[in-house]
Formats: structure tokens, sequence, C-alpha cells
């Protein structure tokens, strides 16, 4: 398996909350493309940047945007959450989206987040199997629906990081809902640190932004079918 891993400065590696029990994020450069061939094109989104144009004009600046300009050809695949941040894949052209397209829906890309939440889970690891709905009144918001949701699958594990009074968790969905790891883990008591959507207010006060990034995407390159993996360390 090729492995193409973004080259980001090391940063304080744990996670310390100090007396004001609030995350303080490192400092660090991160290059926006990881991984560009002439059939698609990785980059490492930074958190706070839409994947692809909002409504208004101030969410015209996107990560599709962005890497159209740079590769004209560049065709959206998939997104992550304005607030999240991570890798993101782009197709060039209509074959490999189209190649890349079917995977997703596949479920042959298997995508891998890092978060920190609020709490110590008592087991150190779990499955979350909740469908999910989107909460219409309430929009963009989603909710656990066990009669009308869509199947939405997540796999967690505790990682051996200092975290006082949150932890760190290695996320795998299996499935590709909306916000759905944001919601899973709301949904059992361990709201994502920072996210303004679904956690309380202590756990939204504790960190300066959604703690929530996309560390690696393993997928079948669209034309060689070269297994290919790509990492991002998380910037907390």
């Amino acid at each position: 398996m090729a492995s193409a891993a973004l080259g980001t400065r090391s940063a304080a590696r744990g996670l310390s909350l100090g007396c004001a029990s609030r995350i303080s994020l490192p400092r660090m450069e991160r290059p926006f493309i990881v991984h560009v061939d002439p059939h698609l094109v990785v980059v490492d989104k930074p958190a706070g940047l839409p994947s692809v144009p909002g409504r208004t004009p101030e969410l015209q600046d996107c990560a599709a945007s962005r890497v159209q300009a740079l590769f004209d050809d560049a065709l959206v695949v998939h997104r992550l959450d304005m607030a999240t941040s991570g890798l993101l894949i782009f197709a060039r052209g209509l074959p490999a989206q189209r190649a890349l397209g079917w995977a997703f829906e596949q479920r042959q890309v298997h995508k891998t987040y890092r978060a920190v939440v609020h709490g110590v889970p008592l087991q150190d690891k779990g499955s979350i199997d909740l469908p999910l709905i989107a909460d219409w009144p309430r929009r963009p918001r989603q909710i656990v629906d066990l009669q009308q949701g869509k199947a939405a699958l997540t796999h967690w594990q505790r990682l051996p990081l200092p975290a006082d009074g949150a932890t760190h968790l290695e996320l795998r969905p299996i499935t590709g809902r909306s916000h759905q790891l944001r919601v899973h883990m709301a949904s059992i008591g361990h709201p994502i640190l920072g996210d303004d959507l679904y956690a309380h207010e202590q756990a939204l006060a504790m960190a300066p932004r959604l703690m929530l990034h996309a560390t690696q995407l393993e997928v079948l390159h669209p034309h060689t079918q070269e297994a290919l993996s790509f990492h991002s360390l998380a910037p907390f």
C-alpha cells in the first residue's frame, strides 16, 4: 500500500486543559496540498473553511474553489463539515469522479478521525449503531431517529493521551451520514469539545474549535486501483 504522510511540524502531543479547563491549540503551519496526480487531489482542509461554496458571499472561499483554482478539472467527491479539519479528496475529471463516488457509496473508502470528547468513557472501545435523520425544524442539525433514521455505524477507541476532563478518541465511521460522528458521540454522553451544534455548554467552552480532524484516508486509486493511504496529524 502506498502511503502519503502530511509533513507538519511536531507540536505538543499531550493535551493540557490547564486551570481554565480550555484547550490551547498549538500553532502549526499546515500545507494545503497533500497529494496530486493526473486523477486525484488530496488536501488538508483547515477548520473553518467550507468544503464547497455556501449560499452567502463570505462562504464562497472554500476547499473546492481553492483546488479548482490550481486544477481546473478538479471535481467534488465528498465533504467535511466546515468546522472539521483534515483530509479531503477531489477527483480530476468525470471518470475519476465516478470511480471515487462509487467507492464511497460501496464503503470501500476507509476514514479515520481524531476527536477529543467531554468526559471519560467507561470502556476502552465500542460501537455506536444509531440511525440518523435531518432535524428539519433545526437544520443543519441531525438527530437519532430509531423509526425513520438511516443506518449509521461508528466504531471508537480510546487513545492513551492525557486530557483533563476529556478523552482522545480514534473514530472510524462505517457509514457517512451528515454530522454522524458529532451526533453519535453526543448521543452517548461524550460530545466532541467545541461543537457548537451538539455539545453542552461546558464541552463547548473547553475548546476554541470543533476538536475533530480527519487523520487517515484509505482509497483505491481511481485509475490504477493501487491501494493508497493518506495521513494528516491532528493539530490538537
